[in-house]
């Protein structure tokens, strides 16, 4: 009984993924195969306005985004690669400006300074300020915006520093 094409094709497709070098991911991640934890430190809100939950919020998304997106386990302390940092900014400002001088948009704006370890690589090492906003109406008050905003900002900062630490293309 001669097997169907698809069956070898499988097989085939099976075989091929178990002899990569195993450092590339479907996320766009290159891990060296040596790097096995990550350890990602609380990052303190410094800013000079300072929003009450936006550490935890950004520090656990930044935790989800590693966890999820890689095979990397997330120690407490020394990881193979670390990352560490400050919220230094947290603003609010009209952008633009109507003709009565009045703002008819303000932009929450959040910046972040992260310091990236890698133990294997220290060529990959890099300590940068990413900073992300979002505009919104100025007839809303930001606080009915706010968690709304945050979240789409962090995610924008969180992709940043996932793409510079270890999306190396």
């Amino acid at each position: 009984m001669k097997k169907p094409f698809y069956t070898y094709l499988f097989i085939l497709i099976i075989l091929l993924s178990f002899s990569s070098c195993g450092i590339y991911s479907f996320t766009g991640a290159s891990i060296s195969p040596e790097v096995k934890t990550i350890s990602i430190k609380y990052f303190p809100n410094q800013a000079p306005l300072v929003q009450a939950t936006l550490s935890q919020v950004f520090t656990d998304a930044l935790k989800d985004k590693f966890i999820s997106q890689t095979n990397l386990t997330l120690v407490p302390d020394d990881g193979d690669l670390n990352i560490e940092g400050e919220i230094t900014d947290y603003s609010t400002k009209p952008i633009a400006i109507t003709g009565d001088q009045t703002a008819a948009l303000n932009r929450l704006t959040i910046t972040v300074k992260v310091k990236f370890t890698n133990k294997f690589d220290e060529t990959q090492n890099f300590e940068t300020t990413f900073s992300r906003y979002e505009d919104y109406e100025s007839t809303k008050n930001l606080s009915d915006v706010e968690d709304v905003l945050i979240e789409q900002i962090n995610s924008y900062l969180i992709e940043d520093i996932f793409n510079k630490a270890v999306v190396n293309w």
